[in-house]
């Protein structure tokens, strides 16, 4: 009983979001996406447990992230400077398609088409991406761009792709599309793992894990599921 109510405890706690959350121009609750087409025609897709403000002038075309993850397709013939501001800095759409992830005190960024000019809060210069890089930017820098991730836009279609990632990042990523706790127990973290998931069924996404991992699913009800090492 002590540990189904921690359990409980432990996935109340997991859906608690900041207050500016809740009083975002459009959000999404865990699971779910949405697609919203701007003023300008630009599109974009809000992944699951993101919160997105937007702030059109007639100077510039603002959007404002305050968590989660958006794949915007920026719209053309319109001169006005297209940017997302997060809470680490500053990013100017150069005519392309390019998600952005609030990822704790950091931003990534993955440019998909064209260029975006970035620039850390604290910076004074911009630094262009370019199509197929990314990049983790906080307050002060930006990383070194690397190359972009395989499906790294799959959540739009309702996958997980993952291409030799840490085990950790995929139970992370799971959990964002999944009501109660999921949680991975310390020492797998350093496994990786490969392969295409479906993100709105996690049960089956866990299933779905290779049988040549030491792992297995350890559940208490609906709302706490764990990945543990296997029994020998």
């Amino acid at each position: 009983a002590l540990l189904l109510a921690s359990g409980i405890a432990l996935a109340l706690l997991a859906q608690q979001r900041p207050l500016g959350d809740y009083l975002a121009d459009y959000r999404t609750a865990a699971g779910e996406q949405r697609d919203l087409l701007l003023a300008d025609r630009s599109q974009i897709r809000l992944n699951s447990r993101s919160a997105l403000d937007v702030a059109f002038d007639d100077d510039e075309r603002r959007l404002i992230l305050l968590s989660g993850e958006i794949l915007i397709q920026t719209a053309k013939g319109d001169a006005r400077p297209f940017v997302v501001e997060t809470a680490q800095g500053r990013l100017r759409a150069l005519g392309t398609r390019f998600l952005v992830r609030r990822d704790g005190d950091a931003t990534e960024l993955i440019v998909l088409q064209s260029a975006v000019a970035a620039r850390p809060l604290s910076g004074t210069q911009e630094r262009i991406i370019q199509s197929g890089e990314q990049v983790r930017m906080d307050s002060r820098h930006l990383s070194d761009s690397s190359p972009a991730p395989i499906g790294a836009d799959a959540w739009s279609r309702g996958m997980l792709v993952a291409d030799n990632l840490p085990l950790q990042r995929l139970i992370d990523q799971l959990g964002e599309y999944r009501s109660g706790y999921l949680g991975l127990d310390p020492s797998l973290a350093g496994l990786r793992i490969s392969g295409s998931f479906p993100l709105h069924d996690s049960d089956k996404a866990l299933a779905a894990l290779p049988p040549s991992l030491p792992v297995r699913i350890e559940q208490i009800g609906p709302w706490w599921t764990r990945v543990v090492p296997a029994e020998k």
